[in-house]
């Protein structure tokens, strides 16, 4: 039985199956926020819910099987767990104003296609890898936006007092100019002074305007180069070497899962031939007996014959 579960388990087409049962899933959670067409066909919709939520269910516990008398081992598998708390949510209490919450939950079904496409599952497992690597990265670029907003607050603070009046709105300001969102206005600002550029319908906040010719595209230039160019590139270096980690796990593992499934047919078939020669055993056995008990009845025959003779 279990050997036919991981069959069932381990098939294209009920891989296949679940996969649309998550497409379809993602199609009536898009249904649902046209309320006037779910309120139309609210029966339908609950009726395919529940029919997405049973293909779940069947799906959990065809790999629970899977395990045979081990079916905890099913949550030795993270990307399992999450499907395990993604169809428990379906049982929640939710009813009347908690009937959004409900929504949100079935939202989650959606990301089931991340397990159910291996490409897309490496990518996650890429990010999650990253992670660590990525706190660094983003430690050194705070402390770049760290050094450039205080700059910037000391500089143009009195020019530019929008985007430079203190250090959390000089922060504010450099993310603008990091995501390179009309960068270029603000440093005219600070190069031509508020009086001259971009404080026209703000002349009130313009008190003390000053040109920066030359420190304001250095400023802005090298903050742009250093922010966007080589910044981006360590992000983008740090998820590479992750894919190449999470490749090389996906193949390591694929190599033990296909050595283990050799490992248990050999053993399968050192199992039938022993049960064989078992059975050949036995039946040379029965054999002897029948020939024993066949001689021991002739011979007995033969003496009671001999017996009446004599007599």
């Amino acid at each position: 039985m279990t050997n036919t579960f991981k069959q069932i388990s381990t098939a294209r087409w009920f891989h296949s199956t679940v996969t649309v049962a998550i497409l379809i899933a993602a199609v009536l959670v898009g249904m649902s926020t046209y309320e006037a067409f779910a309120a139309k066909h609210n029966s339908l919709l609950e009726m395919l819910n529940t029919i997405v939520l049973i293909i779940f269910i069947m799906e959990l516990a065809v790999k629970m099987l899977a395990e045979g008398n081990q079916p905890w081992r099913y949550f030795d598998d993270g990307w399992n767990i999450f499907d395990f708390v993604i169809v428990i949510t379906a049982f929640l209490p939710f009813g009347g104003s908690s009937i959004a919450i409900l929504r949100l939950l079935r939202l989650l079904r959606v990301l089931k296609l991340i397990k159910a496409l291996p490409k897309l599952q490496v990518l996650v497992e890429t990010l999650l890898k990253s992670i660590p690597s990525m706190a660094y990265v983003s430690l050194l670029l705070f402390l770049l936006f760290y050094i450039y907003a205080v700059a910037g607050v000391f500089i143009f603070g009195e020019n530019d007092p929008v985007h430079f009046k203190n250090l959390q709105m000089s922060m504010l300001t450099l993310f603008r100019v990091v995501t390179l969102e009309d960068w270029t206005d603000v440093m005219y600002i600070n190069m031509y002074g508020c009086a001259n550029y971009g404080y026209e319908g703000s002349a009130a906040l313009c008190n003390n305007s000053q040109a920066f010719t030359i420190i304001s595209p250095l400023y802005f230039v090298s903050f742009v180069l250093l922010g966007t160019m080589i910044m981006l590139n360590l992000f983008i270096g740090v998820i590479m070497n992750g894919m190449d980690e999470a490749k090389q796990e996906a193949v390591t593992s694929k190599t033990l899962e296909t050595k283990e499934t050799q490992v248990n047919q050999v053993v399968t078939e050192v199992s039938l031939e022993q049960l064989e020669e078992k059975l050949r055993e036995i039946q040379d056995l029965v054999q002897n007996l029948k020939g024993a008990s066949s001689e021991s009845v002739s011979v007995s025959t033969n003496a009671l014959e001999e017996s009446k003779l004599v007599g």
